[in-house]
């Protein structure tokens, strides 16, 4: 069978070799299909891997001889799952890959933003320590996690090992998810409706996937509701936030920062309005891009590809 990759180089960059693809089939990789390229690329192609590139229900209509697709991700919003099914091609993903490293990110950028080491680091080099003559000085007030509400939306895999984290560190844990089941054993744990949720948390973080509902419902009404002190994280997905509204938040100090991996057009637009928002960290869509997490994916994708050629396919989303 042939087996194309429309777009492989995040998942191997030149350190994640697709050894275990190529012993399925013939295996043609780009690093990148622009739009235009899609059908001619997959023309002849029995499986196409995706991760971020467009598969259409035009697109699904011209590729004759597809019979499998497989996302090179978790999230599968990227593939029209209801034409592909219409044609009885099913279509993969991988549920399970990331878990620790974007839990991990998540908390890096947060105990990032509330201690600066890196801005600290550079008035030390410029010779600030120095001239303020104490043996201790900082940039600006240090905060303690501890005893703090950390909010999570979307209580998935990924969602209960950050909250796990989180409450490790001494943090109470609020969580909203549309199904409100297994509540972890730690203590200082409650389920919250989202009104609630952003209220009363002194850090939100998105671990939601993105549907139709609940597309840009982190909007002003719902931001004028945090807390001045209180972060915001999304390492989710950018289409989760309407971004102008949190924008104009953090411009005029309705919260403290916002950190974000994602946003709603990637790679960011020169005109999108959090490039000039105040203490808003932005990060290019890295936060699951661990070698360990991309080796996972790499592995779980030859599983899928062997599990459809066999005849039960696995992790099928349609």
């Amino acid at each position: 069978m042939k087996i194309v990759v429309l777009d492989g180089y995040t998942l191997n960059p030149g350190d994640n070799p697709w050894t275990a693809v190529e012993k399925l089939g013939d295996l043609e990789v780009y690093d990148r299909t622009p739009i235009a390229e899609i059908d001619g690329r997959i023309s002849d192609a029995d499986i196409v891997l995706t991760n971020k590139t467009p598969i259409t229900e035009s697109t699904i209509a011209r590729a004759s001889k597809l019979k499998f697709i497989s996302v090179l991700a978790t999230g599968f919003n990227i593939v029209d799952v209801a034409a592909a099914r219409a044609r009885n091609i099913p279509v993969s993903n991988v549920p399970v890959y990331g878990t620790d490293a974007v839990a991990q990110y998540v908390m890096a950028v947060l105990l990032h933003f509330i201690h600066r080491p890196h801005e600290h680091d550079r008035a030390v080099r410029a010779g600030e320590w120095q001239r303020c003559g104490d043996f201790s000085f900082w940039l600006q007030p240090l905060m303690e996690l501890a005893g703090k509400t950390f909010g999570v939306v979307g209580f998935g895999r990924i969602g209960r090992r950050t909250a796990e984290i989180a409450h490790a560190f001494g943090m109470r844990v609020l969580a909203h998810d549309v199904h409100q089941a297994n509540p972890p054993n730690y203590s200082e744990f409650a389920w919250s409706d989202i009104e609630s949720l952003f209220a009363r948390s002194d850090v939100v973080s998105l671990h939601c996937p993105q549907t139709a509902e609940n597309r840009e419902f982190v909007n002003a009404r719902l931001l004028s509701q945090m807390k001045r002190t209180a972060i915001l994280i999304n390492a989710s997905r950018g289409g989760l936030i309407q971004e102008q509204d949190l924008a104009n938040a953090l411009n005029r100090g309705a919260l403290a920062g916002a950190l974000l991996d994602v946003v709603s057009v990637e790679p960011i637009r020169d005109d999108n309005p959090l490039l000039q928002a105040k203490n808003c960290l932005l990060t290019p869509h890295m936060a699951w891009a661990a070698v360990e997490a991309r080796r996972r994916l790499m592995q779980t994708t030859a599983d899928n590809i062997a599990a459809f050629i066999s005849g039960t396919p696995i992790h099928v989303v349609n």
